[in-house]
């Protein structure tokens, strides 16, 4: 028989190892700017880190600051009617007690699918919004589940954690293309010979492999922040049947949104991939549904 997996174990478990990716982003971002430094001198070095920095800031800081309008307008959602959506507004409300949050803005969007996602910054500038499929082919219990894992997002700042893995993840983005363009007018002006020769060498190496590597360490941040929700809604529900069983329906709900209904930029966002199946791979954004039920089950 399987042991039995405690919900607050499985919340903190799953923040430490959050924690643990960013700082491994960290440290390759370390890495990477000490051999850029070696390479073409620190003069060079603190020029590219000021305009990495600030270009991702900006960017980041924009999209932080107005996510919630960004996601709802992507998706052509609209806003709930209280009296049409009364259920789904109970829903919220139910959680939003549980919770001890306020309630955040509630919107429909269109399509057959069954998902939902949640957006803001922070609790009070926060929104949930709900296909009118999941309205359609849940039931109530199965719809609190899902309301349940995505004000679990809102609970855990999910959005500012992720911002944070975007910002670095940006950076080096940002530091990589830098220095592999000046590559081509900085060449005849190595000073150290043989010795800078290698750090360009390895600087190369890292400035191509480097946003590989903190990218799918980004995804598996945002693997790791959907288990966290789905333990943090089984505290706020008090069960994790509810939510095991919407996992389930969609599994077998062969629904997809199309490339142009739904960005790619708010699929993590998402209680399930909107756009296939979640395989078990390293590009994935989110946990296989599979995966996601066992753990939910052993609680």
């Amino acid at each position: 028989m399987s042991q039995r997996i405690l919900f607050y174990d499985q919340i903190s478990r799953n923040k430490r190892n959050s924690i643990f990716l960013i700082i491994a982003i960290i440290l390759v971002f370390i890495v990477f700017g000490y051999v850029i430094g070696l390479a073409m001198g620190p003069d060079y070095f603190t020029l590219i880190m000021i305009i990495s920095i600030l270009i991702s800031v900006f960017y980041v800081w924009f999209g932080y600051y107005n996510s919630h309008k960004v996601a709802i307008a992507s998706v052509n959602a609209k806003p709930a009617d209280a009296h049409e959506y009364r259920q789904l507004h109970n829903a919220v409300e139910s959680m939003s007690l549980a919770s001890g949050l306020p309630k955040p803005k509630v919107y429909i969007m269109p399509g057959s699918q069954i998902n939902a996602f949640a957006s803001g910054r922070n609790p009070k500038n926060a929104v949930i919004a709900v296909t009118e499929g999941a309205l359609h082919k849940l039931s109530r219990d199965e719809l609190e589940g899902v309301i349940a894992h995505e004000m679990s997002h809102i609970n855990n700042y999910d959005i500012r954690f992720m911002t944070i893995a975007t910002v670095l993840v940006g950076m080096i983005a940002i530091l990589s293309e830098i220095f592999l363009r000046s590559l081509f007018f900085s060449g005849s002006r190595n000073r150290d010979g043989r010795a800078q020769i290698v750090f360009i060498a390895i600087g190369v190496l890292l400035a191509v492999l480097a946003p590989i590597v903190v990218y799918l360490v980004q995804l598996a941040i945002s693997r790791k922040r959907e288990y966290t929700a789905d333990a943090t809604a089984v505290k706020f529900t008090r069960r994790p049947t509810g939510l095991i069983n919407a996992l389930k329906k969609i599994g077998n709900d062969h629904s997809h949104f199309k490339n142009h209904e739904v960005s790619k930029a708010i699929a993590p966002l998402f209680i399930s991939n909107p756009f296939k199946p979640n395989f078990k791979n390293l590009t994935s954004t989110h946990p296989p549904l599979e995966d996601r039920i066992k753990v939910l089950e052993r609680m």
